[in-house]
């Protein structure tokens, strides 16, 4: 069903006037705070080969013909109805425990999924999106994202930041606000009058990054004139200039292509009740008073993590001021949209409409919603692909950071219950032959149409990070895929579904995946100088125009290389072997005096240890040899907490030096834990006790209760990975067991 959103004038004094309707008829006012909440009994998550979408069911006889499984009922925060398990005494116990747990949440076609959150930027776009093309949002959508965002506002402030965990932000508020109020939330809930305060106070809308203001003006709040320029032009570049596009990182050129689209048609959503009144609730004077040109690199304080260079400012003031009133032919524009639009299609085409992520994603929505209308079919297959995107939980709906975690928690899963010893126990084949088979059939077996004139990086053989119908190549999730296949197929019981002309596929894929220095990156070897960043514009996030090399990608590569070169010594030898010692090399510079590894996908300096001491570990560096492991391990050992345990904030990421959680992690201390392993640290005791932290937190049932955020993306956007509270601790205490015996430790 449609929503009907209300609107109400506010004054800067914050001071209610009256209340329309989106038809403009007049209602009473209201301040009542909305509780309302749909029936977590009726949801349901369908697992269609890897693409996950969240059902509410409305008829009794739905609700019979599809019962809630043990999984919905986990990821919804209801009780699981399973039972207590026989107290652990030894490690290996309660890596049995944590599996007989996490075994459950397995879903039917054999990988594991969970929430992806911990972004606040990413429900808005979908949102604005669906209104401004007057799209219906069913009921229950609506409901439960206002109850999500409700729960996840700054109890303090009654802000919104960054990320679940941040400080309250212009970009997060603001941005928040503004979808609360499309979902039909009061102006005058007490919630809702302390956001405004905030934001007024952090300056208002003018003050938001790129991000915020582009949105803004697609939805007819703010206009294209505070926006910074996104030229469709860029694209038209030829290969050889340092700043094309084509140059940037994947993430980057996917979000500024539609965004450049839609900035070159200046496209707006007209002018309602609705946003008139956002208008008054989102500025801190009249909108009829402010000069929005002058505001396009007024940044908050709060959002301006990465301040634009003098640099690009020069560049945007020629480009607005100069080559768009004076120079830019319409015939060059013409062409500019076109081949943006023609890149667009490619990459609905190539993603088969889930395209790369949740910004892109609604971004092409629109972007075909102008070029072809509402009823085309590109724009419909986007409607139905873009709720792959969201996620229900105890606090309501939210919107994850691509379309799911399924290839890369199945296969960290699989292969800590292989290294805990689990594999060759018939209990689990079934279990695991099915992860099996979920890889087997996710795994990419043709390139893209139009590679070369879409960029794109090789891709047969490979595996992604969430499905194969999304598409992309990733470093460490086609490693991460291979070896997995490699271990249960050379295990006996478990069927060969990969056939080697595949095994070999992925291995091609690899070897494509270095960059001069010897690391790896994520999805495409490095493209363009780092110089770009001085073109980065986002102002939220750093390290964003190029690829980088990641301790975390180069490690999954070498290790997946050393362990092909174990069962197929013969392909492409020498190159393999020139290869690893590259990224071993690699991985030695880029370990800091102080023997720490920075982590650029998990918190932060615990993550890029396990890491980097596998990656030495592979190469035969170990604590009796090598001073480098010593010295990691040393990095480690002194920040161990008196309980045991280790824990960082997400502070570590944002600057880059050790920041220490009030609390140990179970995540981060089975990270530690795996990390000593790796190196051979030869006592036993800190490790013993961390496996006792471990152990400890551990419930009745066999669960591992949900603690602070693990990821990272862009060194200061933070993101949920909840699987790992089960696959490393099962891991650590397994791995532990097999270094110093399976003796009691509670």
């Amino acid at each position: 069903m449609a929503i009907t959103q209300t609107a109400t004038t506010v004054e800067a004094n914050g001071t209610r006037q009256r209340v329309k309707s989106a038809n403009g008829g007049v209602t009473k006012s209201k301040s009542t705070i909305d509780n309302e909440r749909t029936d977590p009994l009726r949801w349901r998550m369908l697992d269609d080969r890897g693409c996950q979408t969240w059902h509410y069911l409305e008829t009794e006889e739905e609700v019979r013909k599809w019962p809630q499984s043990t999984a919905d009922r986990y990821f919804l925060g209801l009780d699981t109805g399973l039972p207590d398990l026989p107290p652990a005494k030894t490690p290996l116990q309660a890596a049995s425990n944590g599996l007989e747990y996490f075994s459950h949440l397995q879903l039917p076609p054999g990988n594991w999924g969970c929430e992806y959150g911990g972004p606040m930027f990413l429900l808005p776009g979908l949102v604005i999106t669906w209104y401004v093309t007057e799209t219906p949002i069913p009921e229950s959508h609506a409901i439960e994202i206002k109850n999500y965002l409700f729960a996840r506002q700054h109890p303090e402030d009654g802000g919104w930041g960054l990320h679940i965990e941040g400080d309250s932000s212009v970009f997060g508020t603001v941005m928040n606000y503004t979808t609360l109020r499309l979902l039909g939330a009061d102006a005058e809930d007490p919630r809702l009058v302390k956001a405004r305060e905030t934001l007024w106070k952090l300056g208002g809308a003018v003050r938001g990054p790129h991000w915020a203001k582009f949105w803004l003006s697609v939805l007819g709040v703010l206009d294209f004139d505070i926006v910074n320029p996104v030229p469709p032009e860029l694209w038209l570049l030829p290969d050889w200039v340092p700043i094309a596009p084509w140059r940037w990182w994947i993430h980057m050129r996917q979000v500024m292509l539609p965004m450049s689209y839609i900035y070159s048609k200046r496209w707006s959503y007209p002018l309602n009740d609705l946003t008139r009144q956002l208008r008054s609730e989102l500025l801190t004077q009249p909108y009829e008073t402010i000069n929005l040109d002058s505001h396009r690199n007024d940044i908050s304080p709060a959002d301006d993590y990465h301040p634009k260079t003098w640099l690009l400012r020069v560049l945007f003031w020629l480009i607005v001021n100069i080559w768009m009133p004076f120079l830019r032919p319409a015939s060059l524009a013409k062409r500019a949209e076109e081949w943006t639009w023609w890149l667009i299609c490619a990459e609905d085409e190539n993603t088969q409409f889930s395209n790369l992520g949740p910004v892109n994603g609604p971004m092409n929505t629109l972007c075909c919603y102008i070029h072809e209308g509402p009823d085309s079919p590109r724009f419909r297959q986007h409607l139905k692909t873009l709720p792959e995107f969201l996620w229900v939980k105890d606090e309501g709906m939210l919107m994850n950071g691509t379309n799911g975690v399924q290839v890369w928690d199945t296969c960290f899963a699989v292969q800590a219950i292989y290294t805990a010893g689990f594999a060759t126990d018939t209990k689990w084949k079934p279990m695991l032959t099915k992860a099996l088979e979920f890889l087997e059939d996710q795994q990419i077996e043709a390139e893209c149409r139009d590679q070369h004139a879409c960029y794109r990086q090789q891709r047969k053989g490979a595996w992604g990070f969430s499905n194969k119908k999304q598409g992309y190549t990733v470093s460490d999730c086609t490693s991460e895929g291979l070896k997995c296949v490699l271990l249960l197929q050379s295990t006996p019981g478990y069927p060969r579904l990969v056939p080697d002309h595949r095994i070999f596929s992925a291995i091609d894929v690899l070897l494509t995946m270095q960059n001069p220095s010897g690391g790896c990156a994520s999805y495409e070897p490095q493209r363009g100088s780092e110089y770009l960043e001085y073109l980065n514009a986002a102002e939220v996030f750093g390290r964003i125009m190029v690829e980088y090399d990641y301790p975390e990608c180069t490690t999954a590569v070498t290790t997946a290389l050393h362990m092909f070169q174990k069962h197929y010594p013969e392909y492409r030898t020498k190159e393999i072997r020139e290869f690893k010692a590259r990224c071993i090399e690699y991985i030695r510079k880029s370990q800091s005096a102080d023997g720490s590894w920075y982590g650029s996908w998990g918190i932060c300096f615990t993550y890029a240890a396990m890491f980097g001491m596998e990656s030495l570990a592979c190469a035969g560096e170990n604590y009796a040899n090598s001073e480098r492991v010593r010295r990691g391990c040393k990095f480690l050992l002194d920040r161990q907490m008196p309980d045991g345990g280790w824990g960082e904030t997400y502070r570590s990421c944002e600057t880059g030096v050790y920041h220490q959680h009030p609390q140990s992690q179970v995540v981060q201390t089975a990270w530690v834990v795996l990390a000593l392993l790796e190196a051979q640290f030869p006592d036993r005791e800190p490790l013993e006790r961390a496996c006792r932290l471990i152990m400890s937190r551990q419930q009745k049932n066999g669960e591992w209760k949900q603690e602070a955020i693990e990821g990272v993306f862009n060194k200061s956007c933070m993101i949920s990975y909840p699987n790992y509270k089960f696959i490393f601790t099962i891991k650590a205490l397994g791995l532990f067991a097999k270094r110093f015996g399976d003796g009691a430790l509670l």
